[in-house]
């Protein structure tokens, strides 16, 4: 009986190991759940490329946006788990999204965790109309001004608009907290100063510090951003533990077998050892992962951790799924 058992186990598994053997042996699709042109989509771009010469196929980049990325997100939730689809993930998508937004999957169960991506560090920028040269200044401004003060944000219930939440806690004062609907009309009114500063991730937003047009006051790293090292962290400049960046990383659909899982991140990995890459990396304003931490279990990790800090935070501060 138990030899029948067996033989029937190794029947029924004999097609998925043979698939996961033979993986890849088809193009391969990379959601982006962002419109085209973003620091996302170069970032999925430049992998992708990379990744195509360890795998030994194309990996087609499609941009899927809408929703904050759920729209994305959720397809490859649905997908086929056979390696085939994949997404560029981040902690917006797979933490914030569950609270901010009513997502028809589950951010955890319905994907398996691929390798983590480099990151976004932010930064608390402003206008040049402010009358404040560094953050100390910026603070007592704002705490002068609260009533008049606003902040912009990408969007109800991201990272930004829970920078803002924390922001105005650590001061003890509150002020106006405006989302837009993605970063390009934000941007747009920051320099044209429909509102005063911005909690904002550093890829965009970096070239227009290096040209003066909006100010730079910190980034919210325990360490200086490796792109941009002459900015000082929050912590030197005032505001001790704001630590705040959007990690990215690649997730495949639940059951995906874990022979394709781990053909995908060493793709990954071996694409992000590239110097080449790592100095485009930098370029976009990027920190890299760090090199112990790229594997499916540490990126599960990182996301639980995520989770643990942020879903208590956005819950008490009252953030509702819209």
């Amino acid at each position: 009986m138990r030899m029948l058992l067996a033989i029937v186990v190794a029947i029924l598994a004999g097609p998925g190991i043979a698939s996961a053997q033979d993986y890849p042996s088809r193009p391969i699709t990379m959601v982006v759940p962002y419109p085209p042109g973003g620091v996302t989509d170069t970032l999925a771009r430049l992998l992708a490329d990379r990744m195509k010469n360890a795998l030994g196929q194309t990996i087609v980049i499609e941009n899927v946006g809408g929703a904050g990325g759920s729209i994305g997100v959720g397809r490859i939730a649905r997908g086929t788990p056979d390696g085939y689809t994949i997404v560029v993930g981040s902690s917006e998508t797979q933490v914030l999204n569950a609270v901010a937004l009513s997502l028809p999957y589950d951010v955890v169960t319905d994907f398996e965790p691929v390798v983590q991506l480099p990151a976004y560090p932010f930064m608390i920028v402003s206008t040049n109309a402010v009358p404040a040269s560094t953050l100390a200044e910026l603070i007592a401004w704002i705490k002068a001004n609260a009533g008049k003060v606003t902040q912009g944000t990408v969007g109800y219930g991201t990272i930004q608009h829970m920078c803002g939440i924390i922001m105005q806690k650590a001061l003890g004062v509150t002020w106006q907290i405006v989302p837009y609907r993605g970063g390009a009309p934000a941007m747009q009114d920051l320099l044209s100063g429909q509102f005063n500063l911005m909690c904002t991730a550093s890829g965009s937003f970096l070239p227009l510090v290096r040209a003066k047009q909006i100010r730079a006051y910190a980034i919210t790293m325990g360490t200086r951003a490796e792109s941009a090292p002459d900015i000082p962290t929050a912590d030197e400049a005032g505001l001790p533990g704001l630590h705040l960046l959007t990690w990215n990383a690649l997730y495949a659909p639940k059951g995906t077998p874990r022979a394709v899982v781990d053909k995908l991140n060493a793709a990954a990995r071996q694409a992000m050892a590239d110097p080449a890459f790592k100095k485009r990396m930098i370029e976009l304003a990027l920190e890299m992962p760090p090199s112990d931490e790229l594997t499916p279990e540490a990126l599960a990790a990182l996301q639980k951790r995520d989770i643990e800090k942020w879903w208590p935070l956005m819950k008490a501060a009252g953030i509702k799924q819209q």
